[in-house]
């Protein structure tokens, strides 16, 4: 439960970062009249909004497990996750449909030193946002830190490519060039939907987290066991569910047993995951 406050608390400060990040560049993107700006922008206010969904997901997941839930609640900041996902396709489709219907609009950019020192400062804000809750999040094992960071990790990328182009518009480039930049920043928005969405679905669908050679490794020196089959795992890396049939001697007693099934699971958690918990079902082992 200690992890789950960690993260919440480490989520509440960076909303604040980045609603402040989002609402500059916003403010900046109307006064000197760049729609790309205004993009990243709202890019950048998706960053608080995933945030909030964050702090929500991690407060349902660090519940306890009742009757209803008996593995948990955990899936539920996986959720939140896919949330996001969702929240940025509608944000990359609104930034598409606005560029295509100001394709036209001829305008120019009021583009500042003073403008263009805090977009700056905005991207060095990103990166060192992105940079810690990544770290966090492999720390604390916490998918929503990972995934939040390259949530962030993308708008950085997107800010480099808008102040390279408002350097270009004031070196003489054509004004369109804006309008395709929005297009580029709507691209990065819908490959970190992407990647969200793979990562989510691949957990709800309960995709293989570990290959059956790396377990079957794993054991390889439990002279008890004679064979493996079975395996099966499924959850994510702050959360993984292991079964396997295993089979030993028929005149194994069940205190022998118990004892070998406890020292498989501590051994496949100090090898691979601290995080997996192993079901093994015994089976009597007979010579063909």
């Amino acid at each position: 439960m200690n992890e789950y406050k960690k993260v919440k608390n480490i989520l509440m400060a960076i909303l604040i970062v980045n609603l402040l990040v989002a609402f500059l560049k916003i403010i900046i993107g109307n006064y000197i009249g760049s729609y790309s700006v205004s993009a990243d922008g709202l890019h950048s206010l998706s960053d608080s909004a995933s945030n909030i969904i964050g702090i929500i997901g991690v407060m349902i997941s660090s519940k306890p497990c009742d009757k209803e839930h008996p593995y948990g609640h955990k899936k539920f900041e996986v959720l939140s996750s896919l949330f996001i996902g969702i929240m940025l396709l509608f944000i990359a489709g609104k930034i598409i449909i606005e560029s295509i219907l100001q394709i036209n609009t001829s305008q120019s950019l009021n583009l500042t030193v003073e403008s263009f020192i805090v977009l700056v400062i905005t991207l060095v804000i990103n990166v060192i946002v992105s940079r810690y809750e990544y770290k966090a999040g492999k720390k604390l094992n916490s998918y929503i830190l990972i995934s939040d960071s390259l949530h962030t990790k993308s708008d950085i990328f997107i800010s480099i490519g808008v102040l390279i182009t408002l350097v270009l518009i004031k070196s003489g480039a054509p004004i369109i060039i804006d309008k395709i930049v929005s297009f580029a920043v709507a691209s990065f928005i819908l490959y970190a939907a992407f990647k969200i969405f793979k990562f989510t679905i691949d957990i709800l669908v309960d995709r293989a987290m570990i290959e059956e050679k790396e377990l079957k490794e794993a054991v390889s020196d439990f002279e008890e066991i004679k064979e493996i089959h079975n395996i099966r795992s499924r959850g994510s890396e702050s959360d993984i569910y292991v079964d396997m049939h295993i089979m030993v001697e028929p005149n194994m007693t069940v205190e022998a047993s118990h004892k070998l099934e406890h020292n498989i699971e501590r051994q496949i958690q100090d090898k691979i995951n601290q995080n997996i918990q192993v079901i093994i079902h015994m089976e009597p082992y007979y010579k063909a």
